[in-house]
């Protein structure tokens, strides 16, 4: 790198962090950490009637669970008004932009009179100063655009860092609005600004903003400055194959947080959108920044697979030590609206459940019945406890009064008790889980009991 590697993420607080705004995120972090540089959070809030300070905090939230640090930040557009200001009229006195009183009217009939004559619909320069060009008179009741005087002629190319080689025609750019008729500058103008003050030396996006390239390109060229390099990521795609949306599921951060993945999968499983490093499926935030250079981004989008992300966070959840696993499961337990007695117990609860569950939610639904009634259903009982099965729960139930409550003191009875009845383990052990567990799967009959308070054990039975 001949230039400090400097990035930057730019969401707009019209609504949550989404999922592909997250991937974008995460490919500038990475792609900072790896060759030791900078990445910068900047709030892009000129749509001052959609932006809310919910959404920057969700924002914020999200960047923080995802543990994307940035070194400089959130910075906010609206703050940087006059900067923005002051470049719009330095252009103007230098002729690189220049008012336009083209009403709203007059621009739609200007289109339509193009599409008409089968041409593309643009604006057609009659406000654009050129040598010789008399323009009429500005009228006074019109209060004007400013518009970036972009070249007629030539090509705008770079080397995408995703797409390779992409050219565009300045033929087909015509002169962006960069201010509107009340001085507020335009999302196109702001980032060029933003990109030049900040020094942004890479900036990855997604491939939506491809068309907006060569212009922010030719406004940067205008001003002097340093182009940083580009490159844009295809987008994330539902199951179906269309653009991810709400239909195919939860698509803000946050949501994925509150269901209980962990940030450390999601980031797996995120960077893999996109992006591999041959054909490794699980790697660590560290691998990942030894890894990312900015090479093998894929050129193709990539398509979300709910079940390879459960996949990913059942690994993570596995190996997370209990004892943070069960400070993560005590606020889903919280939420339900459980109260968690002995921390030392819920370990125990999460390290016998956990192979079981790709989630913290998941987990917390399985030991709800820990803290809260069970209601087995009338299927699992008519199934389960039949009436060859109840006295052995009652002579199972007098059992439990008098033994230790311990694993094996708990499995010794239940070998006593099925041999004295002359039934199968799984007929016992199914009809205990029904009653006391609330449904008829869970891990060992034995150490599952163990964890519950004996009382609650021989109250449930009762109902036997």
């Amino acid at each position: 790198m001949t230039r400090k590697v400097r990035t930057r993420i730019a969401p707009s607080p019209t609504g949550f962090l989404h999922l592909g705004t997250a991937r974008t995120a995460l490919f500038s972090w990475a792609f900072a950490r790896h060759h030791g540089g900078d990445f910068i959070l900047r709030i892009e809030d000129t749509d001052v009637a959609r932006s809310t300070q919910e959404a920057v905090d969700q924002i914020i939230a999200a960047m923080k669970w995802l543990q994307l640090d940035y070194d400089e930040g959130p910075f906010f557009q609206m703050q940087r008004l006059n900067r923005y200001r002051e470049v719009i009229a330095k252009m103007l006195a230098e002729g690189t932009a220049y008012h336009c009183y083209c009403t709203p009217q007059e621009l739609d009939a200007m289109r339509e009179a193009q599409r008409t004559r089968g041409e593309k619909p643009r604006y057609d320069g009659r406000w654009r100063p050129e040598p010789g060009k008399t323009l009429p008179a500005a009228p006074s009741d019109v209060p004007p655009v400013v518009r970036f005087r972009n070249p007629l002629s030539g090509d705008v190319t770079w080397n995408d860092l995703v797409k390779g080689t992409i050219t565009i025609s300045n033929r087909e750019l015509d002169d962006l609005i960069i201010a509107r008729p009340d001085g507020t500058p335009t999302y196109n103008f702001c980032v060029v600004v933003d990109d030049w003050d900040m020094q942004i030396s890479h900036v990855i996006r997604g491939d939506d903003h491809v068309n907006n390239t060569p212009r922010q390109i030719n406004i940067l060229r205008a001003l002097g400055a340093e182009l940083p390099e580009y490159g844009h990521v295809p987008m994330i795609l539902g199951p179906d194959g269309d653009k991810l949306s709400k239909r195919h599921g939860a698509v803000s951060v946050m949501q994925y947080e509150e269901a209980g993945y962990l940030p450390d999968a999601m980031v797996n499983y995120l960077s893999r959108l996109g992006w591999s490093h041959g054909d490794d499926e699980l790697f660590s935030r560290a691998q990942l920044v030894s890894w990312f250079d900015g090479a093998h981004l894929a050129k193709s989008p990539a398509q979300w697979d709910a079940a390879k992300l459960n996949w990913v966070n059942a690994r993570y959840l596995k190996g997370t030590d209990d004892a943070l696993l069960a400070s993560l499961v005590s606020a889903q337990l919280s939420r339900r609206g459980f109260v968690v007695g002995s921390a030392e117990n819920l370990v125990r609860l999460c390290a016998l459940f956990k192979d079981r569950c790709a989630t913290t939610g998941e987990l917390a639904d399985w030991l709800g019945m820990y803290f809260g009634d069970v209601q087995p259903s009338a299927d699992d009982i008519t199934t389960h406890v039949t009436d060859l099965v109840r006295p052995a729960l009652h002579t199972l139930r007098g059992k439990f009064v008098e033994i230790d409550w311990s694993k094996a003191a708990i499995s010794a009875a239940i070998k006593e008790t099925i041999s004295a009845h002359g039934i199968k383990m799984p007929q016992l052990a199914h009809a205990v889980r029904v009653l006391v567990c609330g449904r008829a799967q869970t891990p060992s009959i034995d150490a599952v009991l163990e964890l519950f308070p004996r009382e609650t054990v021989l109250s449930r039975l009762q109902a036997a």
